[in-house]
């Protein structure tokens, strides 16, 4: 049955075509829809690819019984309940790449804009009047220019800015020393460091509980007389009640907006009466190379979040920093099956509640630490609740609404750098399962609780603790071999010599509940744990 992906608001055609090549992928492309309308059809798509104009909520989510994927053609998710399709293991995916340069470029356009008078000038000369005396300018170069947000964006215009000979200072404490001196930016460490030395300011930060506010009354009160604010980011970020005050009063000499609380902006806002602001609706992102990148970009992803269960471009599964996500696969294989070997060894041992998940991470796979967690999550989760909602998505949210605590951390004391320490904790005991995912070998599990092991957790993994005496594996492999199991891999640790051992075998296949039995009636072996590993 091949995936039905519903297209709408006008997706530039080169990004429809990366879906529609793709013989498994069934095409509906429609005009925006009516909310009610939309409501009505979603229930039959597995996907569905807009931008701003369809709004995706909480009651279109729960409607969506088949959706696995958004896909937004742009950078804000704002339309998008983000928390709801988390919940549901909906996938969120957006392009934040593709409008960079797009919104670089507006922002000198409208900077130069203001300061050379070219929209009054414009409207002059339509106007048959011409006025040079009115439109003495200023020059960009020599002045300072404060970024609050060197991501994408802002390091675009920080490039843009050295070209015309600009002074620039940004502020990011999300943003490593080095970044800064590649761009050669100057780093204010606090906001107020920067606030008190430019001569213009633009903020190109995402809109976030953080965020929201950011340049208020109090921050425009540090600029300098007479300085520029410009915001083409987010509306929001930039108080516009403050900036309206500030521009009026003329404690500011100008600002630039394009993005705005409302959308579209009221015909009252108090922005339309004021002559030294430049406003834009919205067009940060409005070039046919920016719209046709957003929706190549998406619809990739989008793809091969269906296809291929690639789902690192996703919002709503935490970044991966440092490498790309096909490389971090075998690391997630790894904390997911341990957290399903430890989980039915609990189980096998009373333990039916978990309380925690702990996750140690070495220094190679720490940028993916938080997608690790996911996957720890869900290999906990598999087997214990029902739900065709359990994915890399959703594992955390629904782990916590179990009342499982989770947390994660590096540690270089682990033996290797890929390794990944999964440890589960109950009222009366904890356990804990790790493995190594060296590059080219793939996922190794080697650590069962104090064993030291080295199998690959395939399909089915079969642990016995016994005692380390003579005859205990040759017995549990005729066994298995009479019981027509095959095993792949068998490997027996023990403490110290003729103490406590324990074996990990993985086979093929599924043994029985009576091979299980037959297996502790063998002299020596006290515990047999069949995991079956799902995915």
């Amino acid at each position: 049955m091949p995936f039905k992906i519903l297209v709408t608001d006008e997706i530039d055609p080169d990004g429809v075509a990366v879906l529609a090549g793709e013989p498994e992928m069934q095409i509906d492309e429609v005009p925006t829809l009516p909310p009610a309308e939309l409501l009505r059809r979603i229930a039959e798509y597995d996907a569905i690819v807009g931008r701003s104009a369809t709004r995706i909520t909480a009651e279109l989510l729960r409607r969506a019984e088949r959706l696995k994927v958004v896909g937004r053609a742009g950078v804000g998710v704002d339309n998008i309940d983000i928390d709801t399709a988390t919940e549901l293991g909906v996938a969120v995916i957006n392009a934040p790449a593709g409008n960079t340069i797009a919104v670089a470029e507006l922002f000198f356009g409208s900077l130069i804009g203001l300061l050379r008078h070219i929209p009054r000038a414009d409207a002059g000369l339509h106007a048959d009047k011409w006025d040079r005396s009115k439109y003495m300018g200023d020059e960009l170069r020599g002045r300072t220019l404060g970024i609050v947000g060197v991501g994408r964006i802002g390091s675009e215009v920080a490039l843009r800015a050295r070209a015309f000979e600009m002074d620039v200072v940004g502020f990011d404490p999300y943003v490593t020393d080095e970044r800064f001196l590649s761009l050669r930016i100057r780093r204010a460490v606090t906001l107020e460091e920067l606030l008190a030395e430019v001569d213009i300011l633009t903020v190109h930060t995402p809109l976030t509980d953080e965020t929201a506010g950011m340049i208020g009354r109090r921050e425009l009160s540090r600029l300098k007389p007479g300085a520029i604010v410009a915001n083409l980011a987010r509306g929001g970020i930039v108080e516009e009640s403050a900036l309206a005050a500030a521009l009026e009063s003329g404690a500011l000499r100008g600002a630039t907006v394009d993005a705005f609380l409302k959308e579209p902006l009221a015909a009252d806002h108090p922005f339309r009466a004021l002559p030294n602001i430049l406003l834009t609706p919205h067009i940060g992102a409005s070039t046919r190379e920016a719209q046709r990148n957003v929706a190549v970009d998406v619809c990739v992803a989008v793809r091969d979040a269906l296809l291929h269960g690639e789902f690192g471009r996703s919002v709503n599964v935490a970044e991966v920093e440092g490498r790309r996500w096909s490389e971090l696969q075998p690391a997630m294989l790894v904390a997911r099956r341990s957290a399903t070997i430890a989980r039915q060894l609990l189980a096998d041992q009373g333990v039916r509640a978990v309380q925690r998940l702990s996750l140690r991470c070495g220094p190679d796979v720490m940028g993916g630490s938080e997608a690790l967690l996911a996957a720890a999550a869900m290999g906990l989760l598999e087997g214990v609740i029902e739900s065709e909602r359990l994915n890399l998505i959703s594992a955390r949210t629904l782990a916590a609404h179990r009342g499982i605590e989770l947390s994660v951390a590096e540690s270089a004391q682990l033996g290797h750098p890929t390794a990944v320490q999964v440890s589960l904790g109950g009222a009366m005991r904890e356990l804990v399962v790790g493995g190594v995912a060296p590059p080219g070998i793939g996922a190794r599990i080697t650590q069962i609780g104090a064993f030291r092991v080295d199998v690959s957790p395939r399909q089915t993994l079969i642990i016995l603790t016994n005692d380390d005496v003579p005859g205990v594996i040759g017995q549990v492999g005729t066994l298995l071999g009479h019981a027509h199991v095959n095993i792949a891999e068998y490997h027996q640790a023990r403490l110290a010599a003729g103490g406590e051992a324990l074996a990990a075998i993985t086979v093929d296949g599924v043994p029985s509940g009576e091979v299980c039995k037959r297996l502790l009636e063998v002299p020596g072996v006290h515990t047999a744990t069949v995991v079956s590993f799902r995915g």
